[in-house]
This record gives C-alpha cells, sequence and structure tokens, in this order.
C-alpha cells in the first residue's frame, strides 16, 4: 500500500515577514511577474517592491476577481517573460498565481494577505465560472515553491477574514477523518500517512484552544502568540491537512451551495462552516461533539443557520440543487463512510438550520 503526503518546499510566517520576500523570490530569478488582488496593489506595492529590493524586477497586474478559466489565459499572456510567479492577495488570487504558474512551467512563491483560506499552501487551484459558481479543482504537480505569510498584514484584514479561515479549517480533521476511515484518496489519489491525520487534528485542536484569542487580538490589529497559532492552523495545518488527508462532504457540500446566487456574497470558509456541521450530521457523529462544534461557531462568530448564509427561507428545491450538485459523480462527498444521497444531504441542512435555529433562540448570540 503507498501512502503520499504533499508539501510547499518553504513556509515562512511571522511579523514583518514581507521583509523576507525578495530573499525568497530569489532563489528562482530576476523576473517577477505578480498577481495582485485589489488591495495588495493599493495598499501593499511600496512594501512588496521595498522586500523583493533592486536585484529582482517587478511586473504586477491587478486581478480581476475570479479564479476562471478567461483570467487564467489573461495573466498567462502577460507573464509569459517571467521567471517565477508570485501571488498577492486573497485564496482566489493565490489559486489564479497558482494555475498561472503551472501553465507557464514557472515556480510560485505565495503571499496571503488574509488567513481565510486553506489555498496558500496547496497543489490545488479551484477554478470558478466568471459568475463565481463552482466548476472544477484543477490539481497541479507542484506545491508552491514559497508560501509567505505576513502576520502583521493578516492582523490589519477585517477580522470576518480570519473567522472564515477558522471555518474552513474547521472542516479538516472531520474530512481527513473520514477519507482516513473510509480509506479514501487524498488530492494525489492515493491513501494519507499518519502524519496527514495527525496535523489535520492537530488543526482543530488549535481553533478549539486560541480561536476566540486570535480573534480578540485581529479585532485590535495585533500579533500575539494565539493569532500566529491561529493563521498557522488557517494556513498551513489545514492546508497540509486537507491536501494529504483527504477531502468529504464539508467541501462538497460548500461547492454545492456555490449553485445558488444568494450565497455568493459569503465567504468560502463560511459556506464551509455550514457543511462541517452537515458532514457532523450526515456522518453520525456523537451529540456532544455536535455540540462542541456548534459551540465553536457561535464563541467565533461563524454560521450556523442557513440565513446566516444568505438562505433564510429556502425552499427544498432549491436545496435539492445544492444536494445534487454536492453529491456529483467524483465530488468528495463519497469519501464519507456513511450512505449518501441527495435527500440525506438535504436532511442533513434542514436538520444543521433547526439546530442553529433552536440554538440561538435559547442562547442569543453576543453583538459582534
Amino acid at each position: 500500500m503507498l501512502t503520499t503526503a504533499i508539501f510547499p518546499g518553504r513556509y515562512v510566517q511571522g511579523e514583518g515577514a514581507l521583509a523576507a520576500l525578495g530573499e525568497e523570490v530569489a532563489r528562482f530569478g530576476s523576473r517577477a511577474f505578480a498577481v495582485m488582488d485589489p488591495f495588495a496593489m493599493d495598499t501593499l506595492r511600496p512594501r512588496i517592491e521595498a522586500g523583493l529590493g533592486e536585484a529582482i524586477a517587478l511586473t504586477a497586474e491587478r486581478f480581476g476577481g475570479e479564479c476562471s478559466d478567461e483570467e487564467i489565459a489573461r495573466l498567462a499572456e502577460a507573464a509569459s517573460a517571467a521567471d517565477v510567479i508570485v501571488g498577492i492577495g486573497g485564496g482566489k488570487a493565490l489559486d489564479t498565481a497558482k494555475a498561472v504558474a503551472h501553465g507557464l512551467r514557472r515556480p510560485v512563491a505565495i503571499v496571503p494577505t488574509i488567513a481565510s483560506t486553506d489555498a496558500p499552501c496547496s497543489a490545488l487551484s479551484v477554478i470558478y465560472t466568471p459568475e463565481g459558481a463552482f466548476k472544477r479543482y484543477l490539481v497541479l504537480p507542484h506545491n508552491p515553491a514559497v508560501v509567505l505569510v505576513d502576520t502583521g498584514v493578516i492582523a490589519r484584514a477585517p477580522v470576518r477574514f480570519l473567522v472564515a479561515g477558522m471555518g474552513d479549517a474547521l472542516s479538516t480533521w472531520f474530512e481527513a477523518e473520514d477519507c482516513r476511515v473510509k480509506r479514501g484518496a487524498n488530492m494525489t489519489g492515493r491513501l494519507g500517512p499518519m502524519t496527514a491525520y495527525a496535523l489535520a487534528r492537530l488543526c482543530y485542536d488549535t481553533l478549539l484552544q486560541y480561536g476566540v484569542l486570535a480573534k480578540a487580538a485581529c479585532a485590535q490589529q495585533v500579533v500575539t502568540p494565539a493569532l500566529e497559532h491561529v493563521v498557522e492552523a488557517n494556513t498551513l495545518l489545514s492546508g497540509l491537512g486537507f491536501e494529504s488527508g483527504g477531502l468529504a462532504a464539508a467541501h462538497a457540500i460548500h461547492n454545492g451551495l456555490t449553485v445558488l446566487d444568494e450565497t455568493h456574497d459569503y465567504w468560502h470558509g463560511e459556506k464551509v462552516a455550514i457543511g462541517t456541521l452537515a458532514l457532523l450530521m450526515l456522518a453520525d457523529r456523537p451529540p456532544a461533539l455536535i455540540d462542541e462544534v456548534f459551540g465553536f461557531c457561535e464563541r467565533v462568530g461563524l454560521p450556523t443557520t442557513l440565513a446566516a448564509i444568505g438562505l433564510g427561507g429556502v425552499d427544498d428545491a432549491a436545496l435539492m440543487r445544492v444536494a445534487e450538485r454536492a453529491c456529483a459523480e467524483g465530488e468528495t462527498i463519497w469519501n464519507t463512510p456513511h450512505e449518501v444521497s441527495p435527500r440525506r444531504v438535504v436532511a442533513a441542512l434542514r436538520a444543521v438550520d433547526a439546530e442553529g435555529t433552536r440554538r440561538a433562540k435559547a442562547t442569543p448570540r453576543a453583538a459582534e
């Protein structure tokens, strides 16, 4: 039996890490092409240029907003002369940079400005339509050569991004555990090693221990050990855990939720959190564990009802569209070690909504 784990070439994290960008990028060449989201382009470009130094010639292009085939083709044409691609910004900008680098056969350095997803470390780009609906996974032959995370930048981003990242990371252990039990494949197409499952569990434990403290630090725009721990969980541990441990129902249900336009204003991790709660219902997890996860979501401000992701009053026909997309052939929901069907997914989503609503009425959330 073969097991396989995959990792980024280097992971650099800490306050002020942008100053080391030139040192990291120079190992791959002197001509860098940067895909920068609007925040990075408008706010961080002077610091990026200073971090790269005079030895690196930088060309930068503003990211158009969706990691679509059309956007990847546009940027690849502009980047054809570069030695190395640098992605700077949020998850979709980073996935686009990875796809551009893949098409051009160049190394890629990834610089997340928010800790909202586990996209930075992975050999994966999630491709959407130009309108924002999930289209497919693009599995890449290599992980990023460098992932550089400046926690000083992360701390100054809106708190909602960090919380959404916790929602994405929250799924990691549950999905990896389902893959371990079902002997489902990870993103390499093989089983994961025990290292991957242990890292996935560490991701979950870190969130529960430090999530509330990290959110408080981010609200004050300061870097603390708790914030460092959660940024690492959101970015590195979740990235390694999902990629080498495997995905299951939570991300498949997220992909299903994207077919409803009402969810497009909500972040990836917010929808994954609903998918994780649905996974717990679908996979018949112990009630004490379900209570623990609902409680964590409530404490950090993750959604626990359908209304919290724009689906208040949603009818069963719309939820069936979600469920049918989640249960599409080849989707990761089939790594669930329990009976799966669109009808059961709808039931799980309704159960999540009912429990989240009941808890909210019993103990109203404190104002954010």
